[in-house]
Parts: structure tokens; sequence; C-alpha cells
């Protein structure tokens, strides 16, 4: 069995270990899911929505406390991991108001006396978290899956154990029964096992393409729905008509959100010949005002990637960018520590091709590419060229350009003169090397459910 490490990325120290279940472990927590389940889905919509209610309550009451555990565990600014829990408490609550009526049954005229489509949930859904948005990407699909009806098998990130815990409590003393959302560390080679198991009907995976691709796998084996939710490589498109000053204080903010590393995060930015040399002047200066340090501190704009492990990756991809002819205007070199720390670094892609890595690769750390386009069928050619589609942003006050950016761009959603964000009104997912499915919204909380045809004669 393996033992999962937490180490706090800003110093190196270790903080917890925790041994992953065997065998016997993971049956008792299936049984128990699916126990748990066949109870949860009797219990009627507005008494779940009710949990919820409190689940948001008590979030809020713990948000410091948690929001410390979430920068010690992964490297998050202070003041952000505050605002990514004020938002787990927003998402929990909309929910609570506004999930019951949409699940209501819907009633169809047919040649029947009355027909219907009703939801209905699946059973015990596995959920495999990822370390960047350590409670935000849980509660994103978990809210809506619990008030439909389902049950969570939560296989967070090896380094953020402590979140997963956290996650748990906050359910039960929410009211959630014991065993509805399950702190549940189990190694790789049993999530075959676990999807093959009858008891679970879903799998939902936030991640890498590659992690992606293994469980879409796993799960066609077996015949079980996924959502997708993985990486992200989001075009940042500046026209002549923008309003340049909101798009460069923005464009900084896009970048280094949760320290570079969210698959959501505008990567390329990709900017029309006319007011490129004033963008690139500008973006690189502010950039490099960027205070970078500990996370705790919440004068800090920049902390710690989530490992060493991940500061390698990211300098290999900049090493690799710039030996493919890219133009290193700042940053690139790792900050020296004992903190996995990188500065904001700008590279200008300057021939505005896709084969270099910083073109068709995901960055995921506080690493700009830059691009020089002549027009926006250009700009629009390139932010398609990528095997990614998540969500993209396009920054003009011509509303023609906007409109042709909407009905052209391939992705899951289209921001114009705003970063792309998540909301719990709106369906949110990517295309293509992002994944399937959408998480919030109508569309996230009809998941994990079954369209059932109710006719009577």
């Amino acid at each position: 069995m393996s033992v999962f490490i937490s180490v706090n990325p800003a110093n190196g120290r270790e903080l917890s270990r925790t041994e992953a279940l065997d065998s016997q472990a993971i049956e008792t927590a299936l049984a128990k899911s699916h126990a748990e389940f066949l109870r949860w889905r009797e219990t009627p919509v507005a008494a779940r929505a009710a949990v919820l209610g409190e689940l948001a309550r008590q979030i809020e009451l713990e948000q410091r406390d948690l929001a410390v555990l979430m920068s010690r565990e992964m490297g998050k600014p202070f003041k952000e991991a505050l605002a990514e829990l004020k938002k787990c408490a927003w998402t929990a609550r909309y929910f609570a108001e506004h999930g019951p009526a949409m699940l209501a049954d819907e009633v169809v005229g047919t040649d029947a006396r009355k027909s219907l489509v009703r939801r209905n949930p699946l059973g015990p859904v596995l959920a495999i978290m990822p370390w960047n948005f350590p409670f935000w990407q849980l509660i994103r699909f978990g809210v809506p899956a619990l008030l439909a009806g389902n049950s969570i098998l939560l296989k967070h990130a090896p380094s953020t154990m402590g979140c997963s815990l956290a996650i748990e409590s906050l359910f039960r003393k929410a009211g959630a029964p014991r065993g509805l959302v399950q702190h549940f560390p189990i190694d790789l080679e049993d999530v075959a096992t676990v999807l093959a198991d009858a008891r679970v009907r879903a799998v939902t995976v936030t991640g890498s393409t590659r992690a992606g691709r293994s469980v879409a796998a796993l799960a066609g084996q077996n015949l079980k729905p996924c959502v997708l939710e993985l990486g992200g490589s989001d075009p940042f498109i500046v026209m002549p008509s923008a309003d340049l000053d909101l798009a460069i204080d923005q464009a900084v903010a896009a970048r280094l959100q949760n320290n570079g590393q969210s698959c959501i995060a505008s990567k390329r930015f990709i900017v029309h010949e006319a007011v490129y040399p004033i963008f690139e002047a500008r973006f690189t200066a502010a950039m490099q005002k960027v205070r970078v340090g500990d996370p705790m501190d919440e004068s800090v704009q920049l902390g710690p990637l989530a490992s060493m492990r991940a500061r390698e990756v990211l300098h290999d991809q900049v090493q690799r960018a710039v030996a493919a002819g890219a133009r290193l205007v700042t940053g690139g070199e790792p900050i020296d520590g004992a903190g996995a720390f990188y500065p904001p670094t700008v590279l200008a892609i300057d021939d505005a091709g896709t084969a270099n890595p910083a073109a068709s690769e995901e960055l995921f750390g506080p690493v700009a590419a830059l691009f020089r386009v002549r027009d926006l069928e250009a700009a629009l050619a390139l932010a398609n060229a990528s095997s990614y589609a998540l969500a993209a942003s396009i920054w003009t006050n011509d509303e023609g350009e906007a409109e042709r950016a909407a009905r052209t761009l391939e992705v899951g959603g289209v921001f114009v003169n705003g970063i792309p964000r998540s909301d719990p009104r709106l369906p949110f997912g990517g295309n293509k090397d992002s994944g399937f499915g959408r998480e919030l919204g109508r569309d996230g909380l009809h998941a994990f459910t079954s369209a059932q045809v109710i006719w009577v004669r």
C-alpha cells in the first residue's frame, strides 16, 4: 500500500502522512456508500437541500482555518484560499435554493393521459479530484450530485489529504449521513477495481488529459458515465478597440490566479499587431512588479508551485520553448530557496506558430506566452489550433468582433471583456482534450442522473 505524503511547498516541510486503504477497507467503504445512497435517494429533495444550506453556513464558520489548511498543503495565497471557500459556500447555498426546482418532474404533452420525465440519481460516484482547488473542485461537482440523490467516494490528490478529511467533516457537521461523502484514499491501481464494482455507478475526474483518458477508458469498459474536466490553455485575445488598461490588469490576474495553476487560467495571450508592442511592454512591467513569497502573507500575490516536481516540469517547458525560438522577455529561472517558487515569466512567440511547446502544451504555472497576429481571423485560428478547448476570452469594444469570436471559438465558454470563470448558475466544462460533460448549472445538476420516462395511458 502507498503512503500519501503532504508537504508544504513554501518551505518543503512534511505536514502529514496517510496510508492508502487496503482491500478490506475499500470494500467497507463501497458497502457503506451504496447503503447510504439507497437511503439518501428516498430522502425528500427539500431535506437534501437543507443539508446543503447548512453546509454553506459551516464553510463560512470555518473558512479561516480551512484557508490556512489549503495554503499549507498546496501553496495557494491565503486571500485566494478565502475566496475559494466563499465561492464554495455561495454554490452550496445557490443549489439549496434553486436546485429543487431544476429537479422537478418535467410534464410533456403526448397522447397519454399523463407523461413526464423524472430525473433519478445514479448511485455512488467515484470523484478523482486534484490538488489545485482542493475544496472548490469537490463542491463544484459534489453539491449538485448530492442534491440529485447520489453518494460520493472522494479520492483526493495525495498531497491534499488534510483537505479531503476536512470536506468529509464539513458534510457530517452539516447533517449529511455518515458515509454519504467519504474520504477515500486509494492507490491508482485500485481505481480499476472500484470502477468495475457494480455498486459504483459513475466517475468524475478533474485533472490532466492523460488521467482523463485512462479513467474514461475504464469507465467505457464498465459502461459507467463520466464527466471529465481536464487541462486547458485558454486564449486571451486582445483587439485594438479593447480597453487596454483593463485588459492588461486582467491579463496579469488571469495568468497568475492560483499561482498560475488553474485549468481555466489564461495561458496564451493573442494580441493584434496594432497594440502588441504596448501590450507586451506594459504586461511585462506589471508581471515584474508582482510580489512573490509566503502564501500566508496577505500582501503576497504569487506563492509557490504545488511541489518541487511541478517546478521542474514547468522550467523544462520554458527551456524547451526558448530552445524552439521563443523570446524570454522576463523571468525564466527558478527562485533560490527551500520553496517551490517560480517567478512571473513572459515568453514571446514572435512567429505566432503552434509548434513551440509554449503554444502546444499547458503551462501549469506563472508563465505567459504572447503571440502577435495581424487580424481577428488569425487570432481565432490560432486560438482554435490548440488541442485544449476549455474557455477563452476576447477583449474588444466591437460587438461584431465579439459575436464572431463567440461563433468561432471551439471552447466550452467565451468571455467578452472578462476573465473565464466558473459560476454555479452556468454550466462549466470543455471540449476536445479539455474533456466532456458539464458541472454546475442545470446541466451539472443533471449530469449524474438518468432521465426516466413515466407514461400513463
